[in-house]
């Protein structure tokens, strides 16, 4: 079966998924400004974390772990990510029921819902596909 697409169609088609990608590269855009002023002083320019990340240091808490490829976010789903950023390290344990001394402050009264979403949106856009794919897999799973 031959399928024609008219110009305009096709013209429709293409203006749609330009303005999808254009939103997307405008929600990246906004992460990253929200990202260098809330995340970065802790969590690196580069998303590289801090020194010695995975060691706990002399006060009990574990430095800032980066969130690029060579850390542990990706590992994570959505509603970990959102819990985290928003209720903080501590609060965001205490709903597993896991005690945990953390460093990370929540921004749940500091950010929007909508802000949340174009950091972590920023953050994956630094990420490979694989580890895109795994995260999008863990959100998927756990949203059943």
């Amino acid at each position: 079966m031959k399928v024609i697409v008219s110009g305009a169609a096709l013209a429709a088609i293409l203006g749609a998924a330009l303005f999808l990608f254009l939103r997307e590269d405008e929600t990246v855009a906004r992460g990253r400004v929200l990202y260098n002023a809330n995340c970065a002083s802790c969590h690196g320019a580069n998303l590289e974390g801090q020194p010695d990340w995975q060691i706990v240091g002399e006060d009990g808490i574990l430095p800032a772990p980066p969130h690029d490829d060579s850390g542990h976010t990706w590992h994570h789903s959505d509603t970990v990510l959102i819990d985290y950023i928003t209720l903080g390290g501590e609060g965001a344990m205490a709903k597993t029921g896991v005690p945990f001394n953390s460093g990370m402050p929540a921004f749940g009264e500091v950010l929007s819902d909508q802000e949340i979403a174009s950091i972590l949106a920023f953050i994956k856009s630094t990420w490979s596909e694989r580890e895109r794919s795994y995260q999008a897999d863990q959100t998927a799973a756990e949203n059943g």
